[in-house]
């Protein structure tokens, strides 16, 4: 048997074009999916990398021999194909991106009817054997058709998040010549915001750097312009903006663990009692606020799709990932990179409170690392020398190994999609601890 496509990931397909994904992969994919999801019809979306075109096209003409009708919507954000596939109720719907990676990648995210994801769990797997062995059943000649979703996006958006509600302020938003832009510019009309744009046209060569808000150095940029001005926040997103990253009035950049924990506040004062779902890698903040407030938190492994199938299972109001993602219950328990935007300007609204003010006591008590990437060639031996290095806490395999002493806690885990190691460290308190203790760790990690 040949090996496994290495463009197939846990929760959705990645990889460099052409020597990983290409266009006959592309389309084997359209009909491999075809085949696994007896879809009639399928939305097709794709961002602004410059292959993305090609991958589209190829991978909706796979999906056409497959039988399948597909409704091409066009460059948008992946939560706009979330939305196209759940509100029109299509049978399925994939999204041609690479997200937050560089430019010379490309991949695709799937989801089936009502926007239900398909990951590794749940037949991912089986479009990889169809498509590495060319294994298809279905046949057809499927139709072709353009559609602009944009209006009724944002008409979705502004029913979620009452724009009524959030009072004037001066915002600086990035899009990092992404997509964003577009989806912004598109509902700024019915906003009360005064928006600076930053990078808003779409380039898929990427002339400010790859838009991955999480990496220093695409940070900077934003944070110079930050100080330059007077915002009451900065706001940016990743290349699809299904992932969304603050800044405070100072210019300092807010760690996603800490809006996981706003948000997660927000939801439950609106959703008393409702669930909380959230990632293992930091945790002690969004289980004292779940506690304070009378949510009930549900642990999950990191990576969208297994996100979005654990929210349906136990019926989330809101789940909250570190690296960015936010997912809501009134949005088909799918991420948004918009939703977050408004909500938190609706938070800042209401509080009459600065952003530096509304997650700064949530630091002090919980403080963090980061997540701190470092490359190790052997995953499992690192992890199991990490092990031995750090006895006698309590383990937790959920995603990677978990361990929790009286006053710290880590967790180390292997990227699904980059071939690094993650670790995170948390304290109650004790910002020193966690500087210890990160060095000490990462020491193992790389012996």
């Amino acid at each position: 048997m040949s090996e496994k496509l290495s463009c197939f990931k846990a929760y959705d397909i990645r990889g460099k074009v052409p020597s990983e994904l290409d266009e006959d992969i592309a389309y084997r994919v359209g009909r491999a999916v075809a085949d696994q999801t007896n879809a009639k019809t399928c939305v097709v979306g794709m961002d602004i990398r410059h292959s993305s075109p090609a991958i589209s096209t190829a991978l909706s003409n796979g999906l056409r021999e497959g039988g399948v009708d597909v409704i091409d919507i066009g460059l948008c954000g992946t939560e706009m194909v979330y939305f196209a596939t759940a509100n029109y109720g299509y049978d399925a719907g994939i999204m041609v991106t690479a997200s937050h990676n560089p430019g010379e990648y490309n991949g695709m995210k799937i989801v089936k009817s009502e926007s239900r994801p398909i990951s590794g769990d749940s037949g991912l797997w089986e479009i990889e054997r169809k498509t590495r062995e060319r294994d298809f059943s279905r046949t057809g000649s499927g139709t072709l058709t353009k559609k602009d979703v944009y209006d009724d996006f944002v008409a979705h958006v502004l029913s979620v998040v009452d724009p009524k509600l959030i009072g004037p302020m001066e915002v600086l938003a990035s899009a990092g010549n992404g997509c964003a832009g577009i989806a912004v510019e598109a509902m700024e009309s019915k906003l009360p915001l005064k928006i600076t744009p930053m990078n808003f046209e779409p380039d898929g060569d990427f002339p400010s750097g790859v838009p991955n808000p999480i990496l220093e150095r695409s940070r900077a940029p934003i944070i110079t312009r930050l100080r330059a001005g007077n915002f009451h926040y900065g706001v940016a997103w990743d290349g699809d903006y299904d992932r969304c990253f603050f800044f405070d009035e100072k210019s300092e950049f807010i760690e996603g663990y800490y809006i996981v924990g706003l948000l997660a506040q927000d939801m439950l004062m609106h959703h008393p009692g409702s669930k909380i779902v959230h990632d293992p890698r930091l945790i002690w903040n969004t289980l004292d606020i779940c506690e304070r407030l009378g949510g009930t938190p549900v642990m999950c492994k990191t990576g969208h799709a297994f996100f979005k199938e654990k929210m349906r299972e136990v019926d989330a109001v809101y789940g909250g990932e570190m690296s960015a993602h936010h997912y809501f219950k009134h949005n088909w328990f799918c991420d948004s990179g918009m939703l977050p935007f408004l909500m938190v300007s609706r938070l800042l609204t209401k509080t009459g409170k600065p952003l530096s003010a509304l997650v700064g006591e949530m630091m002090e008590k919980f403080p963090c690392s980061g997540e701190l990437n470092t490359h190790v060639p052997e995953a499992k031996v690192a992890i199991e020398r990490v092990r031995a290095a750090f006895p006698g806490g309590k383990e937790d395999w959920t995603d990677g190994l978990s361990v929790e002493f009286d006053n710290w806690r880590f967790n180390v885990r292997h990227s699904n999609t980059e071939p690094i190691m993650r670790l995170n460290v948390e304290s109650r308190g004790d910002k020193a601890l966690v500087v210890e203790k990160s060095n000490a760790i990462l020491d193992v990690l790389n012996a």
